[in-house]
């Protein structure tokens, strides 16, 4: 049952947030498309109070009460970016904005890839919080095991992207000798209009 909420809730992150830009720019009704991007934690909601739910009733905790934990810390850390960049994307491509990239090279990517990892690490500091809260509400420590082990999943999976986002600092990707003292994307419009 977990599982298939997981499902519906990722369907309906999707939806909504197809229904928020297509009010937002095509149908150019921007406030109902921002209350419609403003439903999404709804959804995480739901997921977590029929979590418990499924707890307090007797159920078994296993892998996919740790799961729901991990997609409610996800779509914490990660969800409000998310949005924000297929947001830009829509605005670009349905009403003419100019897109705004992340950098590409030096310092600059570093830090962006440090703030993406941020996410992730409040992502597993939220699944963490759940999956205690969780352990708790159920307070048998024989049944939880698998509980505690989403907990270290979710540490494992922000420590690799911490050394990924690391790599960014130790060795910075410099930027092409011909974009040098450009500003990002100058130099690809200069190109085409030759």
């Amino acid at each position: 049952m977990i599982v298939a909420l997981i499902i519906a809730c990722e369907i309906g992150f999707w939806v909504l947030l197809a229904a928020g830009l297509a009010f937002r720019y095509l149908l150019r009704m921007p406030r109902t498309g921002l209350a419609l991007l403003l439903c999404e934690p709804v959804l995480e909601v739901v997921l977590l109070v029929v979590t418990a739910w499924d707890l307090k009733n007797g159920a078994e905790p296993d892998w996919t009460h740790g799961l729901a934990a991990l997609y409610i810390g996800y779509t914490v850390g990660h969800g409000h970016r998310t949005v924000k960049w297929l947001d830009g994307h829509a605005a670009h491509r349905l009403d003419g904005r100019p897109l705004v990239r992340p950098p590409r090279h030096g310092l600059a990517r570093a830090r962006h890839e440090t703030r993406v990892w941020l996410g992730t690490l409040i992502a597993a500091a939220v699944a963490t919080a759940l999956l205690q809260l969780a352990i708790w509400y159920v307070g048998d420590p024989a049944r939880v095991t698998s509980l505690e082990s989403w907990r270290s999943t979710a540490w494992r999976a922000a420590g690799i992207h911490g050394l990924i986002a690391l790599t960014y600092w130790l060795w910075p990707k410099k930027a092409p000798a011909d974009n040098a003292g450009t500003e990002p994307g100058a130099a690809g419009r200069e190109r085409v209009g030759r």
